[in-house]
């Protein structure tokens, strides 16, 4: 087995060592040369494999699952107006549940072991990840201008309080109040109370097209980015999504406020949002980490392909090969989304004393021969199907291909039966 260093990028020396990893109660006890004749539970023979840290989605909207390829090649605000926002008006809890455990199901099989996720009913969504195993910061979709504006912000209260630190731990609650045009500062300036009184971060859409830009500057003469420092919201843990355009000033901003940004290069991609400024984001010391978004705009939930769709974007758009190269594309996928979460005393690298969130690549395939570089190799020619097993806290939940934790079988039908129901009710 080879295991990544703990490295950052542009440091020098090797980043992959071989050895054995050890686990005790749910923490990364060993790396190294350790010894196979100790007292150990189990061992895992993880032979022509590369361990990495689980990667880490840092925005998806999970149970839109249910949408993927229901509404394409749209632009942004078509794509929602016309068909995401109308069908999601009649989304029920049972339809939350299965399309978010159709997603989980898809990110452990494709490495993902821990996801940041903003949408509605979310005590369905935390039920599907207490009983997967995975990992999850959760947060109750807010937006401010609708009728239920109020009702909402509200439930993301009861929610943070009934589910923050909850199952074993794996879930961590935030408040998500969607977007600078759907929640102004007013409503804002509430959710910046309630983030204060219970110690939770925020998650929020932010610069993610023009048209947001044009439209937050008619309303408030200034930027998305400007108008959320001027009321203080960079005062707390923010989790910012898309931040495509962004100009130097604000790029300032995030770094000194400490601003999470994860970038989702297919979904910005697909609806033809525009390209962050993330090479530039990186330089100033900004965690920008990796995103899916929901699979109605991407349309997979496949971290390996966010991490090439990044690096191949920023560099042909710089016209510079030497952006974004291999490593620090990986860690955008898993140590700085731990750093973009807050997480990162506790995940995003295979080091002592961090929790054990690891999977296994499976090495022994004909699109990874000759190994000469393993990190180009999972960020420029591994696929999804080469992660052969996933650990969460020291627990495995997919081993040899086969998820241990769901029913596989199940939550196709349901889910399938629920999207059809769905798409036949709006005509």
């Amino acid at each position: 087995m080879i295991m990544p260093m703990t490295k950052r990028h542009g440091e020098t020396g090797d980043y992959c060592l071989p050895g054995n990893i050890a686990i005790y109660n749910g923490r990364i006890s060993g790396v190294g040369n350790i010894s196979e004749d100790g007292d150990f539970d189990r061992i895992i023979d993880a032979s022509g494999c590369v361990a990495l840290p689980g990667f880490v989605n840092t925005h998806t909207h999970a149970a839109m699952t249910l949408f993927r390829s229901y509404a394409d090649d749209l632009p942004l605000m078509e794509w929602l107006n016309t068909k995401i926002w109308p069908i999601e008006a009649i989304l029920t809890g049972p339809d939350i549940y299965w399309g978010t455990m159709l997603c989980i199901l898809e990110m452990i099989k494709s490495g993902t072991t821990v996801f940041a996720d903003m949408y509605d009913f979310m005590d369905d969504v935390a039920r599907a990840v207490d009983e997967s195993g995975i990992r999850a910061v959760l947060s109750r979709g807010m937006i401010g201008v609708a009728p239920n504006g109020e009702r909402a912000l509200q439930e993301s209260v009861q929610f943070i309080k009934n589910w923050h630190g909850k199952a074993g731990e794996r879930i961590t609650a935030m408040l998500g109040p969607h977007a600078p045009y759907t929640c102004p500062p007013e409503y804002l300036k509430k959710v910046m109370k309630y983030a204060e009184e219970l110690e939770v971060g925020i998650h929020i859409h932010l610069a993610e097209t023009l048209a947001e830009i044009g439209e937050i500057e008619k309303a408030y003469g200034t930027r998305p980015v400007q108008l959320m420092n001027n009321i203080g919201l960079f005062e707390y843990p923010v989790l910012g999504a898309h931040l495509v355009h962004v100009n130097t000033q604000e790029i300032e901003i995030l770094a000194a406020k400490k601003v999470g940004v994860a970038h989702n290069p297919q979904s910005n991609m697909k609806l033809a949002s525009g390209i962050a400024p993330v090479p530039e984001m990186l330089k100033k010391g900004i965690p920008v980490a990796l995103g899916t978004d929901g699979a109605s705009s991407n349309n997979n939930l496949d971290m390996m392909e966010e991490m090439r769709s990044a690096s191949l974007l920023h560099k042909v758009s710089t016209m510079d090969p030497t952006t974004i190269p291999a490593y620090q594309a990986l860690e955008m996928a898993t140590r700085n989304g731990a750093e973009a979460l807050k997480m990162d005393g506790d995940i995003g690298q295979i080091s002592v004393g961090k929790k054990a969130d690891i999977i296994l690549i499976d090495f022994h395939k004909p699109h990874l021969y000759p190994m000469h570089d393993v990190a180009a190799h999972l960020v420029y020619s591994a696929q999804s199907a080469d992660v052969k097993t996933v650990i969460v806290d020291g627990r495995v939940i997919m081993e040899n291909r086969q998820v241990l934790t769901l029913d596989e079988e199940r939550i196709l039908y349901e889910a399938e039966k629920c999207a059809k129901r769905l798409v036949k009710a709006v005509g």
